[in-house]
């Protein structure tokens, strides 16, 4: 176990875990989480999902453990393969794991010159270098300001299209160096998280793969059923906040024949709960955290 779990008692009252239920855990990480939830089982059965064969390399023996090495956006298919539906709650906390930050070859920090890799699972074909590398200058305007948020993104595209012209710009400090007169000045931690949030999102297709495991939730838990997810930014969030308020993606609910809001699940709480000041204190990775509930109707 590798990491510090970020809202672990918020993330089991929500869930509300009953002994003998079973769960799913998509996002095993260091396996705090998981840990924890197994803690609170007897006869029950937790599934764990992750990507990244390396996080579950360190998944304990367990009868009442399954591992799945698989992005979460096949949920459905190896629920049924593992006989384990419907499911009593599902945790998902979303992002990058301590691990991968702190394991520079994976290429997700910036604070060292590692190749831009950037991969939740290692089998991908594409590298952010690559991308980085090969796609238009249009397609990185378009993921820098979708996916990073940033208003500057055809500056930048513009840059890198000129510094891979004469050479490729596979590093940290080949990225760093390309866009570096476009980073506003004594923001270049913050600015740079951005960029490497756009290309990571990108490499790893993580928001069309997070709206197919929310639409996934609908038909795996039962009613009464809790889903828990902890976004760790706003793209994220918005996603999972309007999936549960109003069963779309948008700002309209989705309404039956009546004009009644017909969304799958009921949000539980008055908004998204954020970590205390304590926890932020004890793990700085915590800080940007956002964990919302959904019952499901």
């Amino acid at each position: 176990m590798y990491h510090n779990p970020v809202l672990l008692h918020e993330s089991l009252e929500g869930l509300r875990i009953s002994p003998v239920g079973t769960y799913a855990d998509l996002t095993f990480g260091g396996g705090g989480h998981a840990k924890a939830i197994l803690g609170q089982l007897t006869t029950g059965k937790l599934v764990v999902f992750d990507q990244d064969q390396r996080a579950l390399d360190n998944a304990p023996v367990d009868d009442r453990l399954i591992c799945v090495h698989a992005n979460f956006r096949f949920l459905l298919n190896f629920l049924r393969y593992h006989n384990a539906l419907p499911l009593d709650g599902v945790l998902a906390d979303l992002g990058v794991s301590s691990y991968q930050f702190d394991t520079p070859e994976r290429g997700f920090t910036t604070r060292e010159n590692a190749t831009l890799d950037m991969r939740m699972n290692t089998g991908l074909e594409k590298t952010a270098a690559d991308i980085i590398t090969e796609a238009s200058e249009e397609k990185l305007a378009d993921i820098l300001y979708h996916y990073g948020e940033l208003r500057n993104a055809r500056q930048l595209a513009s840059a890198l299209v000129n510094a891979r012209s004469n050479q490729p710009v596979t590093t940290v400090d080949q990225l760093k160096a390309a866009i570096g007169k476009h980073i506003p000045a004594r923001q270049e931690k913050k600015f740079m998280a951005r960029v490497f949030q756009a290309f990571r999102i990108e490499v790893n297709d993580e928001l069309p793969a997070l709206r197919e495991m929310l639409v996934q939730c609908k038909e795996a838990i039962k009613p009464g059923g809790r889903l828990v997810v902890i976004a760790y930014h706003s793209l994220e969030d918005r996603l999972v906040k309007r999936y549960l308020r109003n069963g779309t993606f948008d700002d309209k609910p989705e309404t039956d024949f009546y004009g009644r809001v017909d969304a799958p699940f009921t949000p539980v709480g008055s908004g998204a709960i954020m970590p205390s000041s304590e926890e932020i204190q004890q793990n700085n990775r915590a800080r940007s955290a956002r964990l919302r509930i959904g019952e499901r109707n």
